[in-house]
């Protein structure tokens, strides 16, 4: 009878399905397990607390090296400091130290100048070529050529190979002028 007869199968307790292949579990270990008074929450826990105390005590021992090299830091200022106690000395070193700094500002000040200078050269250059121009005489003739060719030879548009060639050297000859005058 349907119904009469539960839809889930119990799975015996001391054995399990694991690809098709029953693994079973001896009594014994079946019962030290269900003995186990350890749960997961407990096993987090004390999993948790000892990675606490690895990051507490990772944290101390960098802490320590820090507070070490913070003190021989210290040391070698201090003892630099000493060496450099005459007044001239400090005053030579901080007016070369400002005079290399100026220095620097000036050079990069002039990087700075020049980059701008060919920002700007390459802007107009770009801006002229932006104008509108004639098309050149001859890339028009051979533009008219081949639009004639090819409306004359509708149906056989290979007949006109020739001018097709000749317009694309014009082109190519323009590209090429143009080129050259945007490099230089």
């Amino acid at each position: 009878m349907m119904g009469s007869q539960s839809s889930k199968v119990d799975a015996p307790a001391n054995h399990n399905r694991l690809n098709g292949e029953t693994v079973r579990f001896s009594q014994s270990m079946m019962e030290t397990l269900n003995e186990s008074s350890e749960t997961d929450s407990t096993r987090s826990k004390a999993l948790e607390l000892e990675i606490q105390a690895r990051v507490n005590a990772e944290l101390l021992r960098l802490k320590s090296v820090a507070e070490k090299e913070y003190s021989e830091l210290k040391v070698k200022a201090f003892s630099a400091e000493e060496n450099n106690k005459d007044g001239q000395e400090k005053s030579q070193n901080q007016t070369a130290f400002t005079e290399a700094a100026i220095a620097g500002d000036r050079l990069r000040q002039l990087g700075r100048d020049a980059v701008q200078g060919d920002i700007c050269e390459l802007k107009s250059k770009l801006e002229k070529s932006k104008q509108v121009r004639e098309v050149n005489a001859d890339v028009a003739k051979a533009k008219k050529d081949l639009v004639t060719c090819l409306t004359e030879n509708d149906r056989r548009p290979l007949d006109c190979w020739s001018k097709v060639q000749k317009f694309k050297e014009e082109v190519a000859r323009l590209e090429d002028e143009w080129i050259q005058k945007v490099v230089s």
